[in-house]
């Protein structure tokens, strides 16, 4: 992909290595006397190297690159400390690049138990927390913003899965609407429980222990006019999209979780039929790999116009 990422010129180079602190994203290392970007996967193009050296042998071109990947960063980051990981997203979020951000704190937050550190002084820093509330929201991503809100509110923002403190993203738990004969007007909503976004979810809610799963893709519902009666009642749902959602690594962690930790029964794995939804079905198979237990997964392919093309166990 064509993309901003940073070229260094080696003839003015003289190997200080002042630039490589300065590239918390670790994607800069001294090799044989000069600077090298070891990883078009770790560089953003950003350029926060570019002012710390001393030669002026860094710049930024658009090329061909790798994309960028922030959960493959802030995961090797952590061990760096919290200083390094609030530099880098402050980075971010001066930048503007929220949705790097999003995933960035995300993943700091579905890992908070893991880490040395508390991940919510680390987003409190990062947000600052002074000045006026007008003059911080125009300078936060709308994560640290939600964080920010209910950090104030008095809640104790502790390595919890909640979407990053979002009020739309509260936890909740739903009693369906009873079912009397088949004279309504309106289909009543099978939905258990919110939220259902892979991001947002927490994957060892009470929601999903002992659970059967439906992982659906975010345009299977609008096309399955059946969706709610015949596949979502009586599990658990969680739904994504495998090309448009980025930071898709951490649903795989969350799909580990819930298979060795919440102990889904099941899991129904709901695409449609065009290629990219098949990747669904990549992140069920890689969090298997990953994880201690076994269990069934049935594949339903969905056709555009909301025909089952395919429903079997795998």
């Amino acid at each position: 992909m064509q993309r901003d990422i940073i070229k260094i010129d080696e003839e003015k180079c003289n190997g200080c290595g002042v630039c490589v602190p300065n590239c918390h994203e670790g994607a800069l290392q001294v090799i044989d006397g000069k600077v090298r970007l070891v990883s078009e996967l770790m560089c953003d193009g950003l350029g926060a190297c570019i002012g710390h050296c001393p030669e002026g042998a860094i710049t930024i071109e658009k090329r061909e690159a790798e994309p960028y990947d922030e959960i493959a960063v802030i995961s090797e980051m952590v061990g760096k400390g919290p200083n390094t990981v609030i530099a880098h997203l402050k980075h971010l979020k001066d930048h503007h690049e929220y949705g790097y951000l999003e995933e960035g704190t995300t993943w700091l937050e579905v890992h908070g138990s893991e880490l040395s550190f508390d991940v919510a002084e680390v987003l409190d820093a990062v947000s600052g927390r002074r000045g006026s509330a007008q003059a911080q929201a125009a300078t936060e991503g709308p994560h640290l913003q939600q964080h920010h809100h209910h950090h104030q509110q008095g809640h104790q923002h502790r390595h919890q899965h909640h979407g990053g403190s979002c009020p739309g993203s509260a936890e909740r738990l739903i009693t369906p609407a009873p079912v009397f004969g088949t004279a309504s007007s309106e289909s009543p909503s099978m939905l258990t429980h919110w939220p259902v976004q892979m991001h947002l979810v927490n994957p060892n809610s009470p929601a999903y222990r002992g659970a059967d799963l439906l992982l659906a893709a975010d345009c299977v519902a609008f096309s399955t006019g059946s969706f709610h009666s015949r596949f979502l009642k009586g599990k658990a749902l969680a739904i994504a999209c495998p090309k448009l959602d980025h930071g898709t690594e951490t649903y795989i962690d969350k799909l580990t979780v819930m298979i060795d930790t919440a102990k889904v029964n099941t899991i129904t794995v709901m695409m449609m039929e065009v290629p990219c939804c098949g990747g669904l079905m990549q992140m069920v198979r890689a969090a298997l790999a990953r994880a201690s237990r076994k269990l069934p997964v049935k594949a339903v392919i969905v056709s555009i116009e909301g025909r089952i093309l395919q429903e079997e166990w795998m």
